[in-house]
């Protein structure tokens, strides 16, 4: 049997649950989750491996309408997506009462580029779990009529609905190709990278209003020893007045903050850890080059 491998790229509105379903067709949580819009800040690539398959996934951030340089730095992430790619994926929301229209330039661009293509476009319309049957056929019809070459498969992945049906489909598109990476590795990024996303989720979870979109974290030291694995991070927040709120009265929301997040990062780790947090402040980071390049942007 000759190898299959090959990149899914995934795109969609923030809300339309595409982490979810990565993380649901992989096996592992490598994108955050949140109720939260723009929670994905990054390109996530998730690694699907057997003997003959290697299923690449590109979970890009949600399509927003750029407010700021950092709003920026993600959409144009999610254009470099739209230059190739095997398979595309796009996630629709089945609760949005828009999910089939763009409501942006960039979103635009993106459904005129997968009427166009020729490679696969699949389309999945996700929480059909939230709607009923009519909402669900009236959604497909008007996907049918704008993307008459894509597929469409209703999904949950919160229910785990059709995600092996859509992930088998997927398998069957894959070109015949040599594996792309290692087959031991499940990702691309490193794992500060994504100790850094588990505090930065930990972080939309607890916090509200501005304060989840105002911070970015960095892993400064991350060592690890035979019975325990040592991490010291800093909190960036944007403004004087974010940092006391971050850290709480008497220190109360930095603590439950550093609980919740090293009992997430020690299951990931599957080791004891020792998680060091730091607030600090860059003034409007989201809208200064340096400090975005500096965060990886």
């Amino acid at each position: 049997m000759q190898h299959k491998a090959g990149y899914v790229n995934i795109l969609g509105k923030p809300n339309a649950g595409k982490s979810s379903l990565m993380n649901a067709m992989i096996g592992e949580k490598l994108s955050i989750i949140t109720s939260k819009a723009q929670t994905t800040r990054h390109r996530i690539l998730g690694i699907y491996n057997t003997d003959e398959v290697q299923l690449i996934f590109s979970d890009t951030p949600g399509i927003v309408k750029p407010l700021y340089k950092l709003h920026q730095k993600m959409m144009d992430v999610v254009e470099e997506s739209l230059k190739d790619g095997d398979i595309f994926l796009l996630v629709i929301d089945a609760a949005d009462k828009e999910s089939s229209e763009p409501d942006s330039d960039l979103l635009q661009k993106v459904h005129s580029k997968l009427q166009k293509v020729e490679v696969p476009v699949l389309i999945a319309i996700n929480k059909i779990d939230l709607i009923d049957q009519e909402k669900l056929e009236a959604t497909v019809a008007i996907l049918k009529e704008k993307f008459p070459k894509a597929e469409i498969c209703p999904v949950s992945a919160l229910h785990n609905f059709n995600i092996e049906l859509l992930f088998k489909r997927l398998v069957d598109l894959l070109p015949e190709n040599p594996p792309y990476y290692d087959k031991e590795d499940i990702s691309d990024k490193p794992m500060r990278f994504f100790v850094a996303e588990m505090i930065r989720e930990k972080i939309l979870s607890q916090y509200d209003k501005e304060i989840p979109y105002s911070v970015e974290v960095v892993i400064n030291s991350f060592k690890e020893e035979a019975k325990i694995t040592k991490i010291q991070a800093d909190i960036y927040v944007m403004r004087d007045s974010q940092k006391p709120i971050i850290i709480g009265h008497g220190g109360k929301a930095i603590k439950k903050l550093g609980t919740d997040s090293r009992l997430v990062i020690e299951k990931f780790l599957d080791k004891k850890v020792f998680l060091e947090l730091f607030v600090k402040i860059k003034k409007d980071w989201r809208d200064d080059d340096r400090n975005l390049k500096s965060f990886g942007y």
